[in-house]
């Protein structure tokens, strides 16, 4: 298991730098220093490849952010270093993975979505009733419903349609989305806390 997971991450690695549909198993196996031969011992074809790079993924990204939230300070602080996490992740990320997930490996993409949306759907909605009791989100807000809107609106920062790549830098609107998002919520305390913290990051 040791090993698979390390072929995942390099391969994950490979995608992140130069998208998916351009890096073959011949790419891979070179790169990795292993025979194909070897490869097929721990994936199918491709698809498999994608389907578990993607689960690894996941996981690793849950832990970052579990960790994230144990040491943040308070809600706000929570939600600017997960954006400064997205945001890296994103500068690092070849332009045309959700192209290639979304055009040639759609059921993938579909699992990645469904996954990413459930994990983040519980992160957003703890955040949100953290920042109330805290007095830094407003009170009148149901978290359920605002954690929903959050992963609904997330999505639209990938759709070609609305945000097409060659116009829009991914990092910036993510940045974007996630004031947007604070200012939203956020009460007279939260804002001058997050002002507060704004400052302490440049």
């Amino acid at each position: 298991m040791e090993k698979e997971r390390e072929i995942l991450l390099k391969v994950d690695s490979l995608f992140m730098r130069y998208g998916i549909k351009s890096v073959t198993m011949d790419d891979i196996s070179r790169e990795l220093g292993i025979s194909k031969k070897t490869l097929y011992q721990y994936v199918e074809n491709k698809s498999d490849l994608i389907n578990k790079v993607i689960q690894e993924h996941l996981i690793s990204e849950k832990e970052i952010i579990s960790k994230i939230c144990k040491e943040s300070i308070d809600p706000i602080d929570e939600m600017l270093a997960i954006a400064r996490y997205v945001a890296l992740m994103l500068r690092e990320m070849n332009p045309s993975i959700v192209y290639d997930l979304q055009k040639y490996y759609s059921k993938s993409w579909e699992m990645m979505q469904s996954l990413h949306e459930d994990h983040i759907y519980e992160v957003i909605k703890r955040n949100i009733q953290k920042g109330i009791e805290e007095g830094l989100y407003r009170q009148n807000l149901n978290p359920e419903i605002i954690a929903k809107f959050y992963v609904g609106k997330s999505m639209i920062l990938v759709d070609e349609r609305i945000f097409p790549i060659r116009k829009y830098n991914r990092e910036q609107l993510f940045l974007e989305f996630i004031n947007y998002h604070i200012h939203g919520i956020a009460s007279e305390k939260g804002l001058a806390l997050l002002e507060k913290r704004m400052r302490e990051n440049k």
